[in-house]
């Protein structure tokens, strides 16, 4: 690699990570500032806390890093215009795609780290961000999930009138097992607990009806362990159940949710194509800075970050409004996700040939 190419490529990088550790700790500083009188109210341990912390610092980064990326390279190539030197290394001979190929490399790298992210390190960040939430920031109404009704397979529905993720605790919880479309049994419970030390349910006050042609059945236990066909994910609460599963878990997870003709599947899709989306984005947004601001302006600097805020605003529009519409609607999630990318990727060879002349 050329002095050129290491010399943009520190730049790329250095500015991306002096972004991040800009930024980071100002979204730290406010979140806990919001946060800070619940936190001290619950009584939340300094550990907890700290790892609270982490995970909102990985949930947040993977989030926004397209548009931290986006920033920075606008910042550091304008720069670079303003001080004539991408003039100098157009003028030696070097030609505008060769000039790139630093950036796109940078890009790679850091498309990786966005890879990694999404697929393993992110998932468990937001499972531990969200669980604290529930856990001590979330009022007492809203600790636990809406009244939940699924079926988990051809035979069975399940029912809980609340559910507690941290605990892994429901209330009110009914089981109603189908035979030829007529009831066979129904077991319900005041209270629905995952023994996780031998994946057993602890179910309090048990009560089991049978239905039979001479009569039906009667069972009653204070408390009863026993194994059901479901599993603890199918009693977690919808909103973000999808986002804490890793790429594996969450294509078993959708794959068994369309089994069952859940209603959300959807909004699981849609955090599926995400996690290859977003590292796409970043090649994109890369070419779109570089674009922008390899050209020298009368406004300096202020004019590339104004455009450059102009198009990340755009970016994140277009991103929230068709991901409401897939997971609120019937609306294809491989189109709410990619469509941003296939708008701007178009805006990217445009503003790419433009600069090229």
């Amino acid at each position: 690699m050329k002095i050129l190419d290491w010399y943009i490529l520190k730049r790329y990088l250095l500015t991306f990570l002096m972004m991040i550790l800009l930024f980071i700790p100002i979204g730290i500083t406010v979140h806990l500032a919001e946060k800070i009188g619940k936190i001290l109210e619950r009584e939340a341990p300094f550990g907890e806390v700290m790892l609270y912390l982490l995970d909102f610092t990985i949930y947040f980064a993977h989030l926004l890093f397209p548009l931290f990326l986006f920033l920075s390279v606008i910042w550091f190539t304008s720069k670079l215009a303003n001080n004539t030197e991408i003039v100098a290394f157009l003028s030696s001979g070097v030609s505008f795609s060769r000039f790139l190929r630093p950036y796109l490399i940078g890009a790679t790298i850091v498309a990786i780290i966005s890879i990694i992210l999404g697929l393993y390190l992110a998932p468990n960040a937001s499972k531990g961000f969200n669980d604290f939430k529930y856990k001590y920031l979330s009022g007492k109404k809203n600790t636990a999930n809406q009244k939940l009704f699924k079926q988990i397979n051809d035979n069975e529905i399940i029912y809980v009138s609340s559910f507690d993720a941290v605990r892994g605790q429901g209330l009110n919880f009914s089981l109603e097992h189908f035979e030829n479309d007529k009831l066979s049994y129904k077991i319900s419970s005041n209270s629905i607990r995952f023994v996780e030390e031998d994946s057993t349910y602890q179910l309090r006050n048990y009560f089991k009806r049978t239905i039979t042609d001479n009569g039906d059945l009667l069972e009653r236990e204070r408390k009863k362990d026993t194994i059901f066909g479901f599993d603890l994910e199918d009693l977690v609460p919808d909103d973000y159940i999808a986002e804490t599963l890793n790429y594996v878990a969450l294509k078993r997870f959708i794959t068994r949710e369309e089994k069952r003709g859940s209603s959300n599947i959807g909004r699981y899709k849609l955090e599926l194509y995400r996690k290859w989306s977003l590292p796409v984005s970043v090649f994109i947004l890369t070419i779109i800075a570089v674009a922008v601001s390899s050209i020298k302006r009368r406004g300096g600097m202020g004019v590339n970050l104004a455009f450059g805020i102009t198009i990340a605003m755009i970016f994140v529009f277009f991103d929230k409004v068709f991901g409401t519409m897939a997971a609120q609607s019937d609306f294809s999630p491989l189109i709410a996700v990619w469509f941003p990318n296939v708008i701007f990727g178009i805006l990217a060879v445009i503003l790419l040939y433009n600069a090229k002349r």
